[in-house]
């Protein structure tokens, strides 16, 4: 138990195996072991099996439209960047319906967490081929195999200049929680792409496949190296886990904009002159 627990007994709509349990488990002791306050921690999701995690920890939550929460995550952290703003939701919901939000967090660098939970499938819809399905996957709609070439998130996000790009696996919680932590802890804009089962929908890219497919990076690796880094996110034969890259002097999207250059205090506490308000609009 800790403080992003529910006192009282949950029904968690997840099916019996799936990835999103350790998941569950990997960031609420992220939090924990960060010492948040539960009433300034806000998650922002939109529709899918991954978007329903924020609804099971005990925290605030905006749970909007599919592939909406990454919007509505930049708009809360602009209005208080007070807060720990922490984006969720799965490869379909955030690459998918989300990808344009996706592309231009990464260009603006909000002071938020962006976790995905990447199965390689739609998992709520029941098991079309998401964007990161992996060529020849049979699918409930691709019957005869998914044709498209995966996307890869992290070379799309190293490319258009992402501050910190991070892969985890739901297999080692520990090391999972510690991504999550150091994503939480990054001034800007932080993507942690999570692998992790669909026990359901998904009979390639299991458990097991992620284990012999995956490996950790060692304390050699060197997250500033950017052009390391895009070598090891086009590896889809071996891919990496842990902190790609990592730029220290990220200037967030809250610290760059006009409206916060001279005033810090966040928008939502700053009196409004109505009568100025009036004028405008007039």
């Amino acid at each position: 138990m800790s403080k992003f627990d529910f006192e009282h007994e949950i029904d968690i709509a997840w099916c019996p195996g799936c990835g999103n349990f350790p998941l569950r488990k990997s960031i609420i002791m992220a939090l924990n072991e960060l010492n948040l306050d539960p009433t300034q921690v806000v998650f922002s999701s939109g529709i899918g099996q991954a978007a329903k995690m924020p609804q099971y920890i005990d925290a605030s939550y905006f749970n909007g439209l599919h592939g909406r929460g990454l919007s509505v995550a930049q708009a809360i952290q602009s209005v208080n960047p007070k807060l720990v703003v922490i984006a969720e939701g799965g490869d379909g919901d955030m690459y998918g319906e989300g990808g344009n939000h996706f592309i231009h967090n990464v260009r603006r660098n909000p002071n938020l967490a962006h976790i995905v939970h990447n199965n390689m499938i739609y998992g709520l819809t029941k098991g079309q081929g998401s964007p990161t399905s992996p060529k020849g996957l049979e699918t409930t709609v691709q019957i005869t195999g998914v044709y498209n070439e995966p996307l890869n998130p992290m070379a799309l996000a190293l490319s258009l200049g992402a501050t910190f790009v991070g892969r985890a696996f739901t297999g080692d919680i520990e090391r999972t929680k510690d991504m999550i932590k150091k994503a939480i802890e990054h001034k800007g804009y932080a993507i942690v792409d999570i692998f992790h089962p669909c026990v359901t929908f998904n009979k390639v890219n299991t458990f097991q496949w992620y284990k012999n497919h995956s490996f950790w990076l060692d304390e050699t690796h060197d997250p500033k190296d950017y052009r390391k880094a895009m070598d090891l996110a086009l590896d889809t034969e071996r891919l990496a886990l842990g902190v790609l890259y990592q730029k220290e002097d990220s200037i967030p999207f809250d610290e760059a904009h006009p409206v916060y250059r001279e005033d810090k205090t966040p928008i939502i506490h700053r009196k409004r002159d109505i009568a100025k308000v009036n004028e405008l609009l007039k």
